[in-house]
């Protein structure tokens, strides 16, 4: 008789991970499946794994970024593209503020700058300018967390003050990740899939981490298609009086119109939009679905996130799951 069984993969195993750079395989996958994993994994260890970059900087006396500074050897460009090199490991989902003041003649590195107690500088030897003149030089940078990789005309169209210049936000921790499948033997058949992921980071995390974190990203996402659609009667949101509450049967339609309200519509700033939408929470039936605590879970959202997706359900008569 036939097998018509898929059967289950093994768990990774670690072949090397030395550092920041991590080699895992996955045995006995079906045949063809090495490539379906191995890709998607590729994929969201690349765009979802979040990272800190510095996303915009402030230089006294300098008003664009084609500027050059006396006593200084590099231009402004040259500094913009030496702090980019800079990688920082974050403890707090808020924006942080760090400081750089030198005065020459020195050789500026990453070590001399000044951090919050949430914010660690991981490459210190990077070199950022050669002071070489008597002079002062300061930096004000901001720092905040993301995914991916964001264009600096992008963070261009938020608000930014006189002076600051807006910095291509490159957050992924991931320096190069790259898998290959080769076909080994299960039972009597040769031609199943063993996939080798190999890993290298940024320093800011493991390369098992990275992997354990990608691997529960494609469960989460997975999980959240099983059903082709929920329903609505498990959709724990109120009304908030008891007028709208009376008249619900009348408003059924409506209500469920209201429900298929994308997120990109609603009044909501563009950190917690991203994060949502890395979330996959794209309606506000979606977000309506969502416990207070659930949406502490996703990157990117804090207490201040919390309030504004309140506010913005309130407006539609809705609250948070209890």
């Amino acid at each position: 008789m036939p097998e018509y069984k898929i059967i289950m993969p093994s768990k990774p195993r670690i072949v090397m991970e030395e550092g920041n750079k991590g080699v895992f395989e996955i045995d006995g996958l079906y045949p063809g499946y090495g490539h379906t994993l191995g890709n998607s994994l590729r994929r969201i260890i690349l765009s979802s794994l979040p990272g800190a970059s510095i996303t915009s900087v402030k230089i006294d006396g300098i008003s664009h970024e084609f500027s050059t500074m006396e006593g200084i050897k590099e231009d402004v460009i040259v500094i913009i593209l030496n702090l980019k090199r800079i990688r920082f490991k974050m403890f707090s989902d808020e924006p942080q503020i760090a400081t750089l003041s030198i005065k020459g003649p020195k050789e500026v590195k990453a070590s001399d700058i000044k951090t919050s107690g949430q914010v660690e500088v991981l490459n210190g030897d990077q070199h950022i300018a050669e002071v070489t003149g008597k002079v002062n030089l300061n930096i004000e940078l901001k720092i905040e967390k993301g995914l991916g990789f964001i264009p600096k005309e992008i963070i261009q169209k938020e608000k930014v003050d006189i002076g600051t210049i807006a910095v291509d936000a490159i957050f992924t921790p991931i320096r190069r990740v790259a898998y290959e499948v080769e076909n080994m033997r299960v039972g009597d058949k040769t031609n199943h899939n063993r996939l080798r992921i190999s890993i290298e980071t940024d320093g800011t995390l493991t390369p098992r981490e990275a992997m354990t974190e990608s691997i529960t990203i494609m469960i989460n996402q997975l999980k959240a298609i099983i059903d082709f659609k929920e329903p609505e009667e498990e959709v724990v949101a109120e009304y908030n009086n008891k007028e709208a509450k009376e008249k619900e049967g009348e408003k059924k339609d409506d209500f469920s119109d209201v429900l298929k309200t994308r997120t990109d519509t609603l009044d909501l700033s563009t950190r917690t939009l991203n994060a949502l939408t890395a979330a996959n929470i794209r309606t506000l039936g979606g977000l309506a679905r969502k416990k207070r605590e659930d949406l502490l879970e996703v990157e990117g959202i804090g207490e201040k996130g919390i309030s504004e997706i309140k506010k913005v359900l309130s407006k539609f008569g809705l609250n948070l799951k209890e």
